[in-house]
């Protein structure tokens, strides 16, 4: 699966801790990544682990969050196409926190 990212992502994930880098990258590669080639080829919004509490953020129309540490760990993301091929933009990686700015820019 493609994906991109936002400078507001690139600039959060300098900001983990290595244990959170780490986690981040786990629950994305084992879980995340997964669902969301199953979502990609069926559209069916139920392939997201529950574990994930994946669904759209209010505040922004397209946008959707991730639960990848509980209580605190959270990404958003949107879906994009990537020379044709349904991928994911990474938006903003971190606490409750970037819900002040979901989309990463400003």
């Amino acid at each position: 699966m493609k994906y991109g990212q936002t400078d507001g992502f690139k600039g959060d994930i300098r900001r983990l801790s290595s244990d959170e880098k780490n986690l981040f990258s786990k629950v994305v590669r084992e879980k995340f990544i997964p669902a969301a080639e199953r979502n990609a080829a069926s559209g069916d919004k139920d392939t997201w682990p529950s574990s994930l509490r994946v669904r759209d953020v209010e505040a922004a129309p397209g946008i959707w969050e991730m639960t990848w540490d509980w209580p605190d760990g959270r990404a958003t993301f949107e879906w994009r196409n990537f020379d044709g091929e349904r991928g994911i933009f990474w938006r903003r990686v971190g606490g409750h926190e970037i819900f002040k700015e979901p989309t990463g820019e400003k």
